[in-house]
């Protein structure tokens, strides 16, 4: 999968809010106090655990928004798989501006690298099967477009991105329309012909409701692997196939090889362990 950079008019007023949040009104106090003005650093970024590095352009942001003069040097790229001590990066400049940029850009760094890296171990789990692995909605507020890019990075897919580009029928949508079809009735009468619908059913008999009037895909909920099984059967190909709730790295396997097109999970996002990165001074 070919991984794209994010476009910069998304990502730079993120990398501003996050410097300024650090900086506020007064900037780095602690480094005006000790290091001269015009003392000037070489600083290394280095994985100090193995993991999928994710992130590299929103680090050298970070610095060159503090200071441009600052010159940032990737010796990966955004998806590598690195070994802990690796080198990831060198930067040179003032060393009041990299000081200024480094707890932003190791904030950004590490935590895309931590979703890249989890997201890489269960894409290795499943490599067995036919099973993709998806992201969800569970993200940061105001990180969205950052972590499902980490997932790409991570070498798995996205999900639909906010409630404005796909359908997707939940339970509380299901119950205010009086049932699976139709609640799938009613969205194909009122969305364009681009629009895909997916709907969530909890059990086979709605499974079967779900494929007797048609859709494009199902999300499978909280469904055992025996059932998913049984599942993947009733839908014969006629729909994508989405299993979700509760996926774990223990179970995604058994999972997996029910024969689901995609695993759904959330915590990919919204609960990854940060990828330990650190800065250290070289010269």
């Amino acid at each position: 999968m070919t991984l794209s950079s994010l476009p910069r008019f998304i990502v730079e007023p993120l990398v501003r809010a996050t410097l300024a949040e650090d900086l506020g009104l007064a900037g780095d106090i602690t480094s005006s106090a000790v290091i001269p003005a015009d003392h000037r650093s070489i600083m290394v970024f280095r994985s100090r655990s193995q993991g999928v590095i994710a992130g590299l352009d929103l680090a050298a942001l970070s610095f060159e928004l503090v200071d441009p003069s600052v010159k940032f040097s990737a010796v990966c790229q955004d998806g590598d798989v690195l070994e802990a001590g690796a080198v990831i990066a060198k930067v040179s400049g003032l060393s009041r501006s990299l000081l200024m940029a480094e707890r932003t850009a190791l904030n950004l760094l590490g935590h895309l690298s931590g979703i890249a890296t989890v997201t890489h171990d269960l894409m290795q789990a499943v490599s067995h099967t036919k099973a993709h692995v998806t992201c969800t909605r569970k993200t940061m507020p105001g990180l969205r477009a950052l972590e499902k890019y980490a997932v790409r990075a991570g070498g798995a897919k996205n999900h639909r991105f906010a409630l404005y580009d796909a359908v997707l029928i939940k339970d509380n949508h299901v119950a205010v329309a009086g049932g699976v079809g139709e609640a799938i009735k009613r969205a194909r009468a009122n969305v364009g012909h681009m629009v895909k619908i997916e709907v969530e059913v909890d059990t086979l008999a709605q499974l079967h409701e779900a494929m007797a009037v048609g859709v494009d895909a199902v999300l499978l909920d909280n469904m055992p692997p025996e059932m998913l099984v049984e599942a993947v059967k009733i839908v014969a190909g006629r729909a994508i196939t989405e299993a979700s709730g509760g996926i774990t790295p223990a179970t995604a396997v058994a999972i997996a090889e029910s024969g689901v097109d995609l695993l759904s999970i959330g915590w990919l996002t919204h609960s990854a362990p940060n990828l330990d990165i650190g800065l250290d001074f070289e010269a």
